[in-house]
């Protein structure tokens, strides 16, 4: 078993979206981290008004992470025939988070988040080609 086959390459994709879930919670109760997020434009903590959208972004990399684990078939669930298409919007928000990533002002978002996001996008391509 490879890193490129569906099984692992859907629990590496489940880790990482975690990972991102957990900053995007942290953001929204107010940890300085905004220099690393939004390219950099609200450094130190959110402003109030953006720490919803935060939670708003983790509930719905929760969500992708659950369709890349049903699509994998590590999770059973009712829902295994629409997640050959929901998986395809899963690679697309990879696709276009890798490419906000890897050009954003702020270099330390670039740094962190570039790597994360290249590796969700060919995570998730693994498990929708399988």
């Amino acid at each position: 078993m490879s890193f490129l086959d569906p099984e692992p390459a859907a629990w590496l994709y489940f880790g990482l979206a975690g990972l991102v879930v957990l900053f995007q919670l942290a953001l929204a109760l107010g940890a300085p981290w905004g220099a690393i997020a939004m390219g950099g434009r609200y450094p130190g903590s959110y402003p109030h008004h953006l720490r919803g959208a935060a939670v708003v972004q983790a509930l719905f990399i929760g969500a992708m992470a659950a369709v890349v684990l049903v699509r994998a078939g590590l999770v059973a669930s009712p829902w295994f025939d629409i997640s050959k298409s929901l998986v395809w919007v899963v690679v697309a928000f990879a696709a276009l988070s890798t490419v906000l990533n890897l050009t954003t002002p702020s270099k330390w978002e670039r740094r962190l988040w570039g790597p994360v996001t290249v590796l969700m996008l060919i995570t998730s391509i693994t498990v929708a080609t399988a």
